[in-house]
């Protein structure tokens, strides 16, 4: 079986400042843009089987960027809904909630459509996702890349080991990088993390 390969889309705006980016669709910046140019080597080095995207403009032109032009676009690779807190950084939900802390607290109630999502929420979402990567390394030569969202792709992180939603707090992410989750002895494994062309 093939191993599964997380990209986290390149910088933008709102990454770059903290600021917590769900559904707001901003763009790369012209440096998110390079950061996901530099991993085309590392794309094209692998033998990819499939390839799934969330549908949010900076995830899918990274996707562009890195030469994976046959993505499937899946809704549940979006990023986690902040509710409230879409467009706030943590000090400054801090300075309200003191301690408080995305992984184990949530997020506070949003505006309609967008009532923000608990942790177990996210983390069904990346369960399902996980069940679609699973039947195409069943049914493809090679591995599967996702492209997506910081927090969302740290959430699939511990679902597929093993781990309950909150502790995607342990994997920090990187925008513009390539993660590798693979096997050893039948059990899977981070094979390689937060990786950026030498």
């Amino acid at each position: 079986m093939g191993d599964l390969f997380l990209v986290r889309h390149g910088e933008t705006e709102w990454s770059r400042s903290g600021r917590h980016t769900g559904w707001t669709d901003v763009p790369l910046t012209e440096r998110g843009r390079e950061e996901a140019r530099r991993l085309v080597p590392l794309i094209r080095s692998q033998r990819i089987g499939a390839a799934f995207v969330s549908p949010l403009r900076r995830a899918r032109e990274t996707a562009e960027l890195i030469g994976v032009h046959d993505a499937r676009v899946e809704a549940d690779l979006r990023e986690w809904d902040y509710g409230g807190y879409e467009g706030v950084t943590t000090p400054e939900i801090q300075r309200t909630r003191p301690g408080w802390f995305l992984f184990a607290d949530g997020v506070a109630p949003g505006p309609p459509g967008h009532p923000g999502e608990s942790p177990e929420q996210v983390g069904e979402r990346a369960d399902r996702v996980l069940a679609e990567v699973d039947a195409a390394l069943r049914d493809t030569e090679g591995g599967v890349v996702l492209v997506a969202h910081g927090h969302l792709l740290r959430v699939l992180t511990a679902r597929r080991l093993g781990l309950p939603a909150g502790h995607g707090a342990l994997f920090q992410l990187a925008t513009g990088t390539l993660c590798r989750l693979g096997t050893e002895h039948g059990r899977p494994v981070v094979a390689g993390w937060n990786i950026r062309p030498g």
